[in-house]
Order: C-alpha cells, then structure tokens, then sequence
C-alpha cells in the first residue's frame, strides 16, 4: 500500500481551558485569608493597581474591561468547567432578603450602594508550592488537631454543630471558654446535650483539653491514668489550700496521712495543667465569616457580604496612560498591555466571586430558615444540586463556593457546608428528613433508656421512626448508631442489668 500525504478538516469539540480561566476557579474557592495573601501579591507585581482606600461607595468610573472576558458562558462547564457567576447580573452583591417560599431577591438597602466592582487585596498563584502549599504545611493547631479527632468520634447533626462551637471556644492553653447554658440558649438545644458533647471532647487528646478549669483538666487526666479515686477527689476540690500549703488541713480533708498525702501531691506535679501548651504554634485566628445573616422585618432573613473581607481594587488609569505614553520598545508596550489586562481581569473577577457568594448564600438562607428559626433539630436535608439548580449555576462552582466560606447566624458562625446534609425518605410522600435530624433521634431514644426492659433493638427503632413518619432500613439505624459509637441493644441491656 502506498503511503501519500493528504490534508483533512475534522470539526470536533474540546475543553480548553486557560490560564486565567484556571485562576478564576481558584481564586473562586479560596478563604478569605488565602485571598488576601493573593490580591497582596498581585499589587506588589502589577504597577496598575491600587487599593481603593476610600469608603465604600458607587462610582461612576468603572474598572476597564479585561480584553478576555470571562462572561458567565465562557465559564460555565457542563462538568470539568466552573461558572463563576453571570457578570452581567444586575444585583449588586451587597445585601439580600431571603424568605419563606422565595427566591433570593436583588440587592437591598444599604448593602446594595456597595460596588464590590473594586475590590481590596489579592495575589498571584504562580509559586503556588511556595505559597498555599507551604501554607497548608504549617504545624497543625490545637483546634485543627481537635477538628480531625471531632470527625472519628460518631458524634452528627445536632451534636457535632455543638460540638463544632465548643472546640471554637477552647483557648490556646486547651480550657473551654465558654458558658454552657449561654451556648444551649444560641444553639436551641438542651444543656443536657451539651454536657453529653463535652465529655465526649474531653475525651480526645491531649488528655485534659476542653476541661472548665484547673481541677477538671487534672481530674480528666487522673482518670485516664485510672489513678482517681475519692482521695484525689477531695484533693482537687481543696486546691486552694495545696496552694497555701497547707498540709495538716489537706490530710483531714482527704483522710491520709503524711506518705500518701506526699505521693498524691507528686502525682499532681507529674500531671499537664495546660495541655493546650503543647501545640507552640500561632495562636488560633478568629474565624472572620463572609457573610452576615441577621432577622429583618416580616420574618425575612437579610444575608449581606461582609465588606471586611471583601478586597477593593482601582486600576490606575492615569498612569495608565503615562507609561503607555512613556513605552518605546514593543516588549516595554507588551509589558503594560499585559498588566492592564490583569488588571482589570482581576477587578472583574473579584465582582464575580463576590456576587456568587451572595447567590449561594442566599439559597442556604433560604433553604435552612427552619433551622435559623427553630435550633439545629430542624436542618433540612440539602445538597449541591438543589442550589445549584435555584439559582442556575453548577453543581461544581456551588461546591467551591462553600469551600471554607462561613456563614454569622444568630446561632453562632457555620462553615457552609454544615447546611448540607443528606436526605431520609418519609413515609407516605411525606417531606424528607434531614439525615442528622434523624441520627439525633436515635440517639434521643436510646437516650431515654432507664432499665433492661426499655432497651430498644434496632427493629424497634426502625418501627418507631416509621411512626413518626421517618422511613428508614434497619441496616441504616444500624450503621448511624455505630457511627455514634453506640453499643448494641444486647450490650446496653447488660451494662443497665449490671448497673442496676
């Protein structure tokens, strides 16, 4: 067969994606804190810039149009590709009044003025191993280390957003700071719930963490050594007089004598009164929420940006104008055409981000107003999906989204993706339950077992849920009751035989 040259033309369909599309993704999922880092970098390499250190407020002068424009179409992906958001969209992210049954509405009062067009700080992702990577490397934090043993220890819904506040509320020295009842009256739950949460924390390492003061924090760690007994007890309660030193007064309380009054004393020595020590690195920083939720009038829930974090960014048009004016060689005229497109690329896709933000926040408002109104009991189930699909986005660019974004309720600040959670069936075309509304009824029942005989098998649990209108396989109560590191119906009647 002879071999021959020939040209052809074949149409076909590709993704491509550029590099300023790869960083409009990035930059769309970045926290508020990796944004600042990038938006510093940009103004340091980009004489065009310039933060706008005015108030906030509208300006007729508009930021020039980056020569790409990344419009909601060029970026919207039916899979691998992000939409940012529509640029043409009229709302401006300021503020937004979401209620019951409707969608979010546009911008509204005096959110709105704000032109988030010209954003504050943000950076280049070239040396990103130096930069987020690096960033991600640093020595895990007390709260960090805490968060990944929160994740293994079973507790969900109700109980692990309760418990999300309690680790938020231990200071660098691991004590908790924070008044139960206070936390119970903002969350809407029991404080009998909190204290079940709290000694499941104070379970976690380092031994003593999340105790309430300086006796708790060593009786933890006395108990885990298997080394308190009533002696060590009545000496924690009389600290104040070990402080004095006060020997003769310790010896009655605890009814010892010299030796072993000496041997408790050392073993206390020997204990961490700070266990939070440990973890020498920074301090833990304050989480700075994106958005702000507040109660407006007519029961209506009023999200707004929080222009704190929100970066306002000026491209400086008259000198501008001077170097191009000034620009000899093509590569000095290259130089100042590419800074302007940056320039105003990154303006542009700051507007964009900020206004996604808003869009999805907004529909999570919307959607978890039952639990805003009511207390953590109330979440409704949630996906991506069903966001994405109010408010004509994909399912990826909601997903980066809520990718370390915080939401500032009236109950406490939530990560985003708290409010996503999965769906149980209801019986009789009933509304869906949340899937950690239904964990938290599990535990409520198997809670309320006082003797053998009111010990429930995962059967009965499943007959009473499908009472309470909640239809639900054995095998799934099953696998939420070992997630919560809950023992079988046959070991509980035998611990409460035992017991009784």
């Amino acid at each position: 067969m002879a071999l021959s040259a020939r040209l052809e033309v074949r149409q076909g369909q590709g993704l491509v994606i550029t590099p300023q599309l790869q960083q409009a993704i990035k930059l769309l999922q970045l926290s508020n804190l990796e944004l600042e880092a990038y938006v510093d970098a940009e103004l340091e390499k980009n004489p065009l810039l310039q933060r706008d250190e005015r108030d906030a407020e509208p300006d007729a002068e508009a930021p020039s149009e980056a020569p790409g424009d990344l419009s909601a179409d060029r970026i919207d992906d039916a899979g691998a590709r992000a939409e940012l958001d529509a640029a043409g969209d009229e709302s401006s992210p300021g503020e937004m009044a979401t209620g019951d049954g409707d969608h979010p509405m546009g911008a509204a009062d005096a959110g709105a003025s704000v032109d988030w067009s010209k954003a504050s700080r943000g950076g280049s992702f070239e040396g990103d191993s130096e930069g987020l990577e690096g960033a991600l490397s640093h020595e895990k934090s007390l709260q960090e280390f805490l968060h990944d043993q929160l994740s293994a220890s079973g507790l969900a819904g109700p109980e692990a957003a309760a418990a999300l506040v309690l680790i938020d509320a231990v200071d660098e020295g691991g004590y908790l700071r924070a008044d139960l009842a206070e936390v119970a009256e903002r969350l809407g739950c029991s404080e009998a719930m909190l204290e079940r949460v709290l000694a499941v924390l104070q379970g976690f390492e380092p031994v003593g963490v999340c105790a309430r003061d300086v006796a708790e924090c060593l009786a933890i760690q006395l108990r885990d050594k298997n080394r308190y007994d009533p002696a060590m007890a009545a000496l924690l309660d009389n600290l104040p007089l070990l402080a004095k030193r006060d020997m003769p007064a310790l010896k009655r309380a605890c009814g010892v004598d010299d030796e072993d009054l000496r041997e408790m004393v050392a073993e206390l020595r020997a204990l961490t009164p700070r266990p939070g020590a440990a973890f020498g690195g920074e301090p833990a920083q304050t989480v700075v929420p994106d958005v702000y939720v507040r109660e407006g009038l007519g029961g209506l829930w009023l999200v707004e940006l929080n222009s704190e974090t929100l970066p306002r960014l000026l491209v400086d048009q008259r000198y501008h104008a001077r170097v191009s004016a000034a620009a000899r060689t093509d590569q000095e005229k290259t130089f100042v055409t590419d800074c302007l497109a940056q320039a105003s690329w990154l303006v542009k896709s700051l507007d964009q981000r900020a206004k996604t933000i808003l869009k999805v926040s907004s529909e999570i408002v919307r959607q978890q107003d039952a639990f805003l109104a009511y207390g953590v009991e109330h979440l409704r189930p949630l996906n991506l999906k069903t966001v994405a699909d109010a408010i004509g986005m994909h399912e990826s660019t909601v997903s980066r989204v809520t990718s370390s974004k915080y939401l500032a309720t009236p109950r406490g600040v939530f990560e985003m993706k708290f409010f996503f959670t999965s769906a149980i069936q209801a019986t009789e075309g009933g509304e869906a339950h949340s899937a950690e509304s239904v964990r938290h009824k599990i535990k409520q029942l198997i809670d309320t077992e006082a003797s053998e005989r009111d010990v429930h098998s995962d059967d009965s649990i499943v007959d009473i849920l499908k009472e309470a209108g909640v239809d639900i396989a054995r095998r799934t109560v099953a696998k939420y009751r070992e997630a919560m590191r809950i023992p079988s119906s046959v070991e509980r009647r035998r611990r409460l035989k035992e017991t009784a």
